[in-house]
């Protein structure tokens, strides 16, 4: 298997290039558009060909480079959540759902929470969870329908379920961890870690974060697969 983590500074997020090495099939999950140049470069640099592009869910802080980089591999097909998800996607998913590409498979986790478009891709021994779960920490509950209760139980119920071994690799990191494991998590995330839902809903009350800078822009957006309105582009 070829694994590549890519990474945008400006937003924090990564981005994950995988690929089935003896066939050359690939996905590319959570791309970002100012950074679609790259990946295209990136791919085509290794000899891959793009099957899918996965998102883990609707972004507020970035737009995907979905329609930028369709321009460069039209075939590929663009994969989001059934729930809450982008209506022009080629594919929408669903719980138990599998991606497959050369000889490896994607299974589909729904991990709602942050947004109610929130899925997790489980691969052998990692699991590719978005927003749902950060590496000490966890997305934000109070917009796009964001919910303490559904985040706390798709963390609890399903991601600590899996087996302790299993590598974390998060959608964002803004201090500089790249992957964590889920008995990391579990032992360790000062947001859950030991935590009831109730003092898991008080703490996530209480952020008292601000808005995301490009959610007016990155929104809409990505619910159109990454393709800007006019005045987004005029703007930008």
């Amino acid at each position: 298997m070829l694994f590549k983590q890519l990474f945008d500074q400006e937003t924090g997020t990564y981005t994950y290039l995988i690929a089935d090495e003896k066939t050359k099939e690939a996905v590319l999950i959570d791309s970002v558009r100012e950074q679609a140049e790259r990946d295209a470069k990136l791919i085509k640099e290794l000899g891959l060909t793009l099957s899918y592009f996965l998102e883990t869910h609707i972004h507020a802080d970035h737009v995907t480079a979905v329609a930028e980089l369709k321009k460069e591999f039209p075939e590929a097909q663009s994969v989001v959540s059934a729930h809450g998800g982008a209506p022009c996607a080629d594919i929408l998913v669903k719980e138990g759902d599998t991606i497959h590409f050369g000889s490896l498979t994607i299974q589909v986790l729904e991990t709602p929470g942050h947004t109610n478009s929130c899925v997790s891709y489980l691969m052998d021994d990692r699991v590719f969870t978005g927003d749902t779960l950060l590496i000490r920490g966890c997305g934000r509950t109070d917009f796009q329908q964001g919910s303490p209760q559904k985040l706390y139980a798709s963390v609890t119920q399903k991601l600590f379920k899996l087996p302790e071994s299993t590598l974390v690799f998060p959608a964002h990191n803004y201090v500089g961890f790249t992957i964590s494991s889920i008995q990391e998590e579990r032992a360790l995330n000062p947001r859950l870690a030991n935590k009831t839902e109730a003092e898991f809903v008080t703490i996530m009350d209480n952020l008292n974060l601000p808005k995301p800078k490009r959610i007016d822009e990155a929104v809409p957006a990505n619910l159109n697969c990454g393709l800007l309105q006019e005045s987004s582009i005029k703007q930008g």
